[in-house]
């Protein structure tokens, strides 16, 4: 403790009171013709600590000033300011300038909270008036009269290496894509779309161009407030140009966007319900009745699709089965069917004894066979079959022979003789057909 008060003492005396003492003694000197008053004043032992204590007062105040300076300089940091640059845009695309810079304001804290009101008109720039096509290094400035000059403003990037090309032109024929189409209710379709032009004027670098495959107005469904089938504008589209691979291409179009007329609908199509019953049922019994909670559905989807629907089939498993039962069955939409007005339906099955019939004399005809070739019986007994039906009473007594389809698929077959396998098909599917004649002789010839 001694060494140190000793060592505080000596820093004081060496760097404080000598030299002090030094400065009265030269100060004695020159006004030690004023009168041995001012030198005995100044002599004291008194006097000296004073004068000792003031300059050491005015040296702490000094140092406490610059040392409060550098203590409260700070820092704050302006990220994603736009960057703007002045060039001639009819003649020249620019490539390689940031698009934003960070600016960093340094400075006392107070003033960085002056200079913060004033960032909503601190702009970058880069001033590329009169540059010619190639490659640069260009300096970004920020606009100081908006500055603070107490603040030091430092950019990053303070510099941009940018290329510069000469702007082309080009025609593009314009398509179309539909946004969130999905989100249309299944019962609605886009029918109809109409552009208010058929082409754009693409501009920028001729290499940027020649990559541009298609350019397309994006249609958005979900644009349109709870869509109902009937006409919608759309206004300002917007266009996107994409290369081969369906990537976004970054050109200048004009115009920007377009307008679009579109026609939302609604086509739909009353169909049966045709109840197909899978399986074989318990020996000895016949299905005398198949009844639909439903008779008929209405299905929607595009016309040219469901055009060709004639009736939607619902199959019911009806292995071993011994006794009435009603059937509870989702029913599966055809493909092409968007919605259909039912998804369940509830099928009542009756049972009753099985009986069997015959029925002769089945013509058979020829399908798939190719265009070039005709076909014939061999024999007289390749021409017709017996059919055996199977089913109830009743609906044995009601079968239409005339519904009854006896057929050979000659898919695939070349000239020649071929025994083929005879297929028996009916209308009525509670019943089931099989043929007395498995297979038949057929001669193929070329027309």
């Amino acid at each position: 403790m001694k060494k140190i008060i000793r060592t505080i003492i000596l820093f004081f005396d060496r760097w404080l009171i000598t030299p002090i003492t030094k400065l009265v003694l030269l100060i004695s000197g020159l006004v030690k013709n004023n009168g041995r008053e001012v030198e005995k004043f100044i002599n004291r032992k008194q006097t000296l600590i004073v004068l000792s204590l003031i300059f050491a007062f005015l040296l702490f105040f000094w140092v406490d000033k610059n040392s409060d300076t550098l203590i409260n300089k700070s820092a704050e940091i302006l990220y994603n300011q736009p960057v703007t640059a002045e060039y001639n845009e009819e003649a020249y695309v620019i490539e390689g300038l940031p698009a934003t810079a960070d600016v960093t304001l340094i400075g006392r804290t107070s003033d960085l909270y002056l200079a913060k009101q004033y960032t909503s008109n601190l702009s970058i720039s880069v001033d590329l008036r009169g540059i010619t096509p190639g490659s640069h290094k260009v300096k970004l400035n920020y606009n100081k009269s908006q500055a603070l000059g107490t603040i030091d403003y430092k950019l990053d990037p303070s510099t941009a290496n940018i290329v510069v090309y000469e702007k082309v032109s080009e025609t593009r024929e314009l398509d179309y894509d539909i946004l969130h189409k999905d989100n249309l209710d299944s019962t609605l379709i886009l029918s109809k779309v109409k552009l208010n032009r058929n082409d754009v004027i693409i501009k920028g670098a001729s290499y940027k161009l020649k990559q541009v495959a298609t350019v397309k107005a994006l249609i958005d469904i979900d644009k349109i407030s709870n869509p109902v089938a009937g006409d919608y504008t759309l206004k300002d589209v917007t266009l996107m140009a994409y290369d081969e691979n369906g990537l976004p291409i970054d050109v200048e179009m004009v115009p920007g966007s377009i307008d679009a007329e579109i026609t939302i609908s609604s086509p739909s199509k009353e169909v049966p319900i045709q109840v197909v019953p899978k399986g074989d049922i318990a020996f000895g019994k016949a299905i005398s009745k198949l009844t639909p909670s439903i008779n008929k559905v209405t299905i929607y989807g595009d016309e040219d699709k469901i055009s060709g629907i004639t009736s939607i089939p619902v199959e019911i498993d009806v292995s071993d089965l011994s006794s009435d039962k009603t059937f509870n069955i989702n029913i599966v939409k055809p493909s092409g069917v968007r919605a259909i007005s039912t998804r369940t339906i509830a099928v009542k099955v009756e049972l009753d004894s099985e009986i069997t019939k015959e029925i002769s004399d089945v013509k058979i005809s020829t399908i798939n066979l190719d265009s070039k070739y005709k076909a014939q019986a061999v024999s007289k007994e390749s021409s017709a079959v017996n059919v055996i039906v199977k089913g109830s009473e009743d609906a044995v007594n009601a079968l239409d022979t005339n519904t009854i389809k006896a057929t050979v698929d000659l898919s695939g077959y070349t000239p020649g003789e071929h025994e083929v396998e005879v297929t028996v098909t009916g209308d009525d599917l509670k019943l089931t057909y099989e043929t007395k004649t498995k297979k038949v002789k057929i001669r193929i010839e070329e027309k």
